[in-house]
């Protein structure tokens, strides 16, 4: 029996008899939103520009001159490529794939050299402004998001936009590693001074996929917001 047996033992010897616990009320309200997905799409877009992450829409058409011009735009020269992420959409960029699979993952080294990632999500939080990674298809390891200094993600709307963080988790697998981001990686030291890209991405592109709906405009990319704005990256363990 090695530590961790004896451990857990000790465990279940504890509570052996121990009455399940009850089923938590769960009465209270979910969202704060309103259910209109136009309305709840705005408030997304809004919320991610509020946390310095730089927000585009675009149809499927139009995504792979979009992350071409993202790429071409920070002058990245190479691209992290997560297993499953559509082939058509790096079709037109000049950038190098450079893509990790679980057969030849990319070395710490050969990511450290990479200016760029460009992935899918599981969902995007409306009410948080906050993108939701759980390392499925499309997404790949952790490690994929958090080394090269560009990230971009692409957020299919409206199936992937939920309004609060009590809707969205019912729909992700808890078992999963999980990454929560909201904007840019950033910290401030003692005296508030923001300092961007230490623990992650310096820069943030979101790309909200919409339909293409005749006779009306879409929202042209959002800068980065006001100064000050927080930065909030919470990661499960894997």
């Amino acid at each position: 029996m090695n530590a961790r047996e004896r451990i857990l033992g000790r465990v279940r010897a504890a509570v052996a008899g121990a009455p399940d616990a009850p089923e938590p009320a769960r009465d209270y309200r979910t969202s704060h939103s309103p259910e209109d997905p136009a309305a709840l799409l705005d408030l997304l877009h809004r919320n991610l520009a509020e946390y310095r992450a730089r927000v585009h829409r675009a149809t499927e058409a139009e995504l792979p001159s979009l992350i071409a011009r993202l790429l071409a735009g920070h002058g990245a020269a190479s691209v992290a490529v997560p297993p499953g992420l559509p082939a058509a959409w790096l079709s037109v960029t000049e950038a190098e794939a450079r893509h990790d699979t679980a057969e030849r993952p990319l070395t710490a080294y050969a990511l450290d050299a990479t200016d760029a990632v460009v992935t899918t999500c599981a969902l995007a939080i409306a009410e948080t402004g906050t993108i939701v990674l759980d390392a499925t298809e499309g997404q790949g390891r952790r490690a994929l998001t958090l080394v090269p200094d560009l990230h971009i993600c692409v957020v299919r709307a409206p199936a992937q936009v939920v309004a609060s963080v009590p809707l969205a988790l019912p729909r992700l697998d808890p078992a999963r590693p999980s990454t929560w981001i909201s904007g840019p990686s950033a910290t401030s030291d003692i005296e508030l001074d923001r300092v961007e890209g230490v623990h992650g991405p310096r820069t943030l592109e979101v790309v909200l996929v919409t339909q293409a709906r005749p006779g009306t405009g879409r929202r042209r990319a959002t800068p980065a917001g006001g100064a000050g704005a927080p930065e909030h990256r919470h990661m499960q363990p894997e």
